[in-house]
């Protein structure tokens, strides 16, 4: 089980701009790889996918950075199935066995999120919950079909922990959770994690494979 700590930077609140946000998460946040290719039959592509992250007390602010060979971004509304595009995604479980919830962003920043204890009976966001979830990604907001090359993108995304009643936590808490990387729609697709996953196929959905997330 691999675990990160996530610093508290309060000064991110009185940030703005999604470059000066970068900037103190490539300055004082903590970097994460999302490299861990559980099933190599499926994953044909492999693209290079990181994560610098920290935490306000209020808020999670994480900058996912791609570097790719396709591009996809056919979805272009919130609760839509963003897992089939060019997509990054962040789980949390912040109660030991209770609710984990998912964040799933397309590349052009697209969300679907929901919580639930297992897999078939999620609650989703309702519109209010998901228009507080911050998106800012380079690649823009229109969608596209899949286009073929060398891309570099990132998408910073900004989640009030008060989403998942998790607001202010303790220093030292762990939660547990996941990142992954994922294109299921593409041509060549891909499912990639930050914390190894060891079942047949491909499911991001199983919080007995989470990580430890230590919120410092």
């Amino acid at each position: 089980m691999k675990r990160i700590s996530i610093p508290r930077v309060e000064a991110l609140d009185s940030l703005s701009e999604p470059e000066s946000i970068i900037e103190v998460l490539d300055d004082r946040g903590t970097l994460g790889a999302i490299e861990c290719a559980n099933w190599p039959d499926e994953s044909q592509s492999r693209p290079k996918a990181s994560f610098a992250i920290a935490h306000s007390g209020h808020k999670l602010y994480i900058d996912f950075r791609v570097r790719c060979n396709y591009l996809l971004a056919e979805h272009s509304h919130d609760q839509d199935p963003v897992s089939q595009d060019s997509c990054v995604e962040v789980f949390m479980q912040p109660e030991k066995d209770g609710e984990y919830w998912n964040f799933e962003f397309n590349c052009i920043g697209f969300l679907n999120a929901s919580h639930r204890l297992v897999r078939p009976n999620p609650t989703r966001l309702n519109e209010s919950e998901l228009a507080q979830v911050l998106r800012f990604p380079s690649c823009g907001n229109r969608p596209f079909k899949e286009i073929e090359g060398v891309f570099t993108w990132n998408i910073l995304v900004v989640i009030p922990l008060s989403l998942m009643n998790f607001d202010n936590p303790a220093p030292g808490t762990v939660i547990r959770g996941n990142f992954y990387k994922c294109a299921s729609g593409a041509s060549v697709p891909h499912y990639l994690s930050w914390n190894p996953i060891t079942t047949e196929k491909p499911d991001f959905h199983r919080p007995e494979f989470f990580g430890e997330l230590v919120f410092e």
